[in-house]
């Protein structure tokens, strides 16, 4: 049998599961796997400059493609604990990420040795998996475990913590007899989806709400013929978004709190009958549950048994993958189609867009300070169906869900359930890395980017290009809406007069010059005429110089975005909304007055 350390061991299994990129940062605890990594080769790696910053570049790798799972590596101690929230925001969202750690000696570990910290005991909450491997004999079956469990069931990430002394003792192990261990995932039967079906051909008024599960099982076109078989119109959750193009006849629009369109919320509200494939029901989606649920029959597919009936009990339940569900969805489709008994539900689906012609949220404004409607109204015009947008949270991630449009799955990569600032800047150059030849567009206000603008520096230097729209209001801007319920607006103010930037007046942070210094370009625009020349100009430098180039855009300090506090069906349009055409020039209706 070959003889080989086992950092060596592991770095083999890694190529042989298929992964040919890491992001991450060395450290003395982490070295000896490093070596392994440089002597095996077959690896590309991504040096970062926060370990925080690696975990969510691993987060956009995965989400970028099928099949795909990112690797994070960083020493012991507090390189565990940065990636902590890389790994929340990962088992939030159903993303396998894989987390290497290194370790101290084995001898030392519950003694407070230098960074000895358990961090198997603090991931496993966010985890499906977290283990300090004490023998090195077992880091083959820990790393092979670690995989099967990332694409068993529901996906999600894994951490293996790895002592030094572990890493460095010599194992026996074939490279070229390790096969990896097959994946589990539910199936429906096809009895299961006949009850469905009936219970869906009852009804008169059904939607399909198409989740995140759909994407991650790579079922999007199962989707979409099921839903064109049967003339169901489609609500896509935000981790679902792109499942079906938005201007699909089928595309009922997005329902929910914050991320929806004010036509989705109308359609649902209609509806007597949901199909949820795929989803978890989100607090936001929903609101409250009597006003969601009401005069509804609910039937919900997901590959976890136990999130059936966790949020409410649907009329019926299946555990399953979404491929697997849809693939007998659409079969049976086939042959009710064939056999002339499925419903005619054209009038109902054409009422659904009739609401898309109607129900319009206003983007053309000429204001100078700029509302932010305008930002999203000159991307539509700049950015088109093949852009890969990339965003985490606040009223630049609100307002861009309610106003961008995407057209295929895995182009809008959202952080959904953990939403932390500073997530947008790492995971886009995870994405771009995973895709270089597809446009890929961040979107930030101001406190997202800062959070780890650092990573700037990163694109600069491994020549990772990418566009990321700043919207900057100098404010805490959902934070501060959040606050009108409390009646106050306390520590949520950004602005100040910077001292070497006069021109800034109160914007405080010369964010041009912060991503200069980096290593990339920036562009800032004041007038909302400019944004469609600054955003070409940003794809040729993109283009030329082969880094990440910012478009800072300084809008008005306040701005509220619609949203509700409770149900969907009180959503508070603070703004305008568009009553004739030219008020919503880039919706994917003519407005229908």
């Amino acid at each position: 049998m070959p003889r080989m350390t086992a950092a060596r061991a592991a770095v083999e299994i890694l190529k042989r599961e298929g992964v040919a990129h890491a992001f991450g940062v060395p450290g003395a605890a982490i070295n000896p796997f490093y070596a392994a990594l440089k002597g095996a080769g077959g690896i590309d790696h991504t040096l970062a400059r926060h370990v925080e910053g690696a975990s969510h570049m691993a987060e956009g790798y995965t989400r970028t493609h099928p099949g795909n799972i990112g690797v994070c590596i960083g020493t012991s101690g507090p390189a565990g604990t940065d990636m902590i929230t890389g790994l929340y925001s990962a088992i939030g969202d159903s993303i396998p990420i894989l987390c290497i750690t290194g370790q101290a000696p084995t001898a030392v570990i519950l003694k407070e040795d230098f960074q000895a910290v358990d961090i198997a005991s603090i991931a496993k909450p966010v985890t499906k998996a977290a283990t300090t491997v004490m023998e090195a004999a077992q880091v083959p079956g820990v790393f092979q475990q670690a995989f099967h469990l990332m694409r068993s069931g529901r996906p999600g990430p894994v951490l293996i913590d790895l002592p030094i002394d572990v890493q460095l003792t010599e194992i026996e192990f074939d490279p070229e007899t390790y096969e990896p261990l097959p994946a589990f995932k539910p199936a429906a039967t096809r009895a299961q989806i006949e009850k469905a079906v009936t219970l869906l051909n009852a009804s008169r008024r059904p939607l399909i709400v198409a989740g995140g599960g759909i994407i991650n099982a790579d079922a999007s076109g199962l989707l979409v013929e099921f839903a064109e078989l049967t003339g169901i119109p489609v609500v896509p959750t935000l981790m679902g978004w792109g499942i079906l193009a938005d201007d699909h006849e089928l595309n009922a629009g997005m329902v929910g709190l914050q991320t929806s369109h004010r036509y989705g919320n109308a359609t649902f509200l209609e509806s007597d009958f949901v199909l949820g494939i795929g989803n978890r029901w989100a607090n936001r989606h929903t609101g409250k549950l009597d006003v969601y649920t009401q005069g509804r029959t609910f039937v919900h597919v997901d590959i976890e048994p136990t999130q059936i009936g966790k949020i409410f009990a649907p009329d019926y339940g299946i555990a399953s993958d979404a491929k697997a569900a849809l693939e007998l969805f659409v079969e049976v489709a086939r042959e009710l189609k064939a056999a002339g008994k499925l419903p005619d539900r054209s009038a109902w689906a054409a009422s659904t867009q009739e609401r898309k012609a109607q129900l319009q949220r206003r983007t053309h404004f000429d204001n100078i300070p700029m509302k932010p409607q305008r930002v999203y109204e000159e991307m539509n015009k700049a950015f088109g169906p093949e852009t890969r947008y990339v965003t985490t949270i606040g009223l630049s991630q609100i307002a861009g869900a309610q106003m961008l449009h995407v057209y295929k799955p895995r182009h809008w990569i959202n952080c959904g359930q953990a939403g932390p600032l500073g997530w947008t800047i790492p995971a886009a150059l995870g994405v771009a890395t995973a895709d270089p030849e597809t446009p890929v567009v961040a979107l930030s206000g101001d406190y997202d980017f800062q959070f780890m603008l650092e990573e700037l520096a990163v694109g600069a230097q491994h020549k990772i290009p990418y566009i990321h729209v700043l919207v900057n209001n100098a404010y805490l801007g959902l934070i501060r809406q959040a606050q009108r319920n409390l009646d106050i607006n306390f520590q949520v103010n950004l602005e100040f007069e910077n001292i070497n930037a006069p021109e800034l007046g109160v914007y405080g942070v010369d964010h041009v010059r912060v991503a200069e210094g980096l290593g990339c370009k920036a562009i800032r625009v004041t007038d909302p005429s400019r944004l469609g020349a600054a955003f070409e100009e940003a794809k040729k430098l993109a283009a030329e110089h082969r880094v990440p180039v910012v478009v800072e855009a300084i809008l008005e300090r306040i701005t509220n975005i619609s949203m509700s506090g409770s149900d969907i069906a009180s959503v508070n349009e603070w703004e305008d909304v568009a009553t004739e055409p030219g008020h919503a020039p880039t919706a994917i209706k003519p407005l229908k007055v």
